[in-house]
């Protein structure tokens, strides 16, 4: 395995956030309604590991090191995971796993429609993303997996509708997505090796 320090360090970072959350909510520091505050982490932390799992390319582009690369698969698996887990905290803590509400929910929040189409687009991403279905789905593997740029705006969405009161921190997110989705313009990928003036490896988009 390739660059392990740098694979078990992505792992540990990623791993060791919903625990310290965790951990804050067993311990009354999430303020009175810590289940909400433990979806909400889960779910922009969500948006932030999919604009991390994004730049990978451009950042190997820029700098030529493979080791944004090796661990790009794993970051997308870890934004499934939050994801999972956000989905998971929506259903226990503003639920109460009462399924019966779930249809006056949607009718008062409909952006969580969004969020799911969102799930079930990373839902498909995540179950594709190893070396079996890249070899069964040959050309139509990358096709699907740019799916993520949808995903990307899905996500953006749901959040908008949340924080529509306050649109400073979603924009930060969102012209951070822009300059991610630029930079996958082609004109604009083939000029970066130029303007950096040296020759760098292609990458697979993602």
């Amino acid at each position: 395995m390739r660059f392990p320090v740098w694979r078990v360090g992505v792992f540990l970072a990623a791993a060791g956030w919903p625990l310290v959350w965790l951990y804050q909510a067993l311990t009354n520091t999430l303020g009175p309604d810590p289940g909400k505050v433990l979806v909400d982490r889960l779910g922009l932390g969500t948006l932030i590991l999919l604009l991390i799992t994004l730049s990978m390319t451009p950042l190997q582009k820029l700098t030529g090191w493979a080791g944004w690369m090796a661990v790009r698969r794993q970051l997308g698996l870890w934004c499934f995971t939050y994801v999972v887990l956000h989905l998971s905290g929506y259903a226990a803590f503003i639920l109460g796993f009462d399924w019966s509400q779930l249809g006056v929910e949607l009718s008062k929040r409909p952006y969580i429609i969004v969020g799911v189409l969102g799930f079930l687009g990373l839902l498909a991403l995540a179950v594709t993303s190893n070396r079996y279905s890249q070899r069964r789905l040959g050309g139509r593997w990358k096709k699907l997996h740019r799916l993520v740029y949808l995903i990307l705006g899905l996500g953006l969405l749901h959040m908008l509708w949340i924080v529509r009161a306050d649109l400073k921190e979603w924009s930060i997110y969102a012209s951070i997505g822009a300059v991610l989705l630029l930079l996958r313009v082609p004109p604009i990928t083939r000029r970066i090796p130029r303007l950096l003036g040296r020759k760098v490896p292609s990458a697979t988009k993602a």
